[in-house]
């Protein structure tokens, strides 16, 4: 082995977050690395503006990688992890889920406001309908447009003036050096972030003796976490595109490590929400079969209370109230 060929879209954020797997593998596995940039199909919808829940299928950043990784013209992938697809491809593996930036999802507003500061009716931009769910069930009185585009952008639309403020993920922020153009960063019980996100995929070809190497950058407790969240995601069968969160950590408890969840399923129009949180013992760190029956449970709770429903929710009258550990409610959000 002479050099690693790492696979990576063309976007300065996504060659940033390769460049820093590429530093791990050079310093874990003192191998020389060359990154090689592959357009994907979500690159290309995003050049022509069609909206992400338009596109034909999940994982669209995803496929193009995949079959460079198939033909042999790479020998491994990065991607963020948020947007890997639930099924399994054949012939590729996840190798490795390196340690996570800090998931949560920030406010990048015009005069460094807040979203509790934005005037009713303030132009908040976001291409998630899971940030715009969330964002209609704060009850701010914001009007939530729909934008496509990388970072800057995003970013250019405030310093425009066509939006008041937008929301991103805050890893991406923070992998490009750009934290400090942001305004607030939310809380997870405000918004819980897109299953996987902050943390990055590294895939290879199932079978490569490459895989087994590449274990070396993998980080358990954040491998754990992110499989309880896709997990969930799975179980819902929402995709990348549905009104879900969920944000999953390891903590110390009195007896050994133990994985914490948290979920949400929100209407489209975010009126409605199902919320559901638990915890599980991990017999060891890398556990992750625990962690994928935790993600399982817990989404199965979720269905049960009506979380399919709320795609087309009808009007309702309850009052939002704040979710507790192991708690599950539905209400007007």
């Amino acid at each position: 082995m002479t050099t690693l060929r790492i696979g990576t879209r063309r976007s300065v954020l996504a060659t940033t977050q390769s460049e820093q797997v590429a530093a791990l593998v050079r310093d874990r596995l003192g191998v020389d690395t060359e990154l090689v940039e592959v357009t994907t199909e979500g690159d290309r919808s995003q050049a022509a503006g069609t909206p992400l829940p338009q596109s034909p299928t999940t994982g669209v950043f995803v496929s193009a990688l995949r079959d460079a990784l198939l033909a042999g013209e790479v020998d491994l992938a990065v991607h963020s992890l948020k947007d890997l697809p639930t099924y399994p491809q054949e012939g590729v593996t996840l190798a490795a889920v390196p340690g996570r930036e800090d998931p949560r999802d920030v406010v990048v507003a015009r005069d460094g406001l807040t979203l509790g500061e934005l005037p009713v009716g303030s132009k908040v931009g976001t291409g998630s309908p899971r940030r715009a769910a969330q964002l209609h069930a704060l009850g701010l009185g914001l009007d939530v447009v729909g934008i496509r585009g990388n970072v800057d952008t995003r970013i250019g639309k405030v310093r425009a003036g066509e939006v008041d403020a937008v929301v991103l993920a805050r890893a991406g922020l923070a992998r490009i050096g750009r934290l400090d153009e942001v305004s607030e960063v939310l809380d997870p019980l405000q918004m819980l972030p897109a299953p996987g996100q902050g943390a990055l995929a590294v895939e290879a070809r199932t079978g490569d003796p490459l895989v087994e190497l590449l274990a070396a950058l993998d980080d358990p407790a954040t491998h754990a976490a992110v499989v309880a969240e896709r997990t969930a995601l799975a179980t819902l069968e929402g995709g990348c595109s549905a009104p879900i969160g969920a944000l999953a950590e390891v903590v110390e408890g009195e007896e050994g490590p133990e994985l914490w969840l948290r979920a949400t399923v929100l209407s489209d129009d975010g009126t409605l929400a199902v919320r559901r949180s638990a915890s599980t013992p991990l017999p060891t760190i890398t556990d992750r079969d625990a962690a994928a029956a935790l993600g399982a449970s817990l989404a199965q709770e979720l269905l049960d209370e009506g979380a399919d429903q709320l795609r087309s929710a009808p009007e309702a009258t309850s009052s939002p109230a704040a979710p507790t550990a192991g708690s599950t409610e539905v209400h007007n959000a």
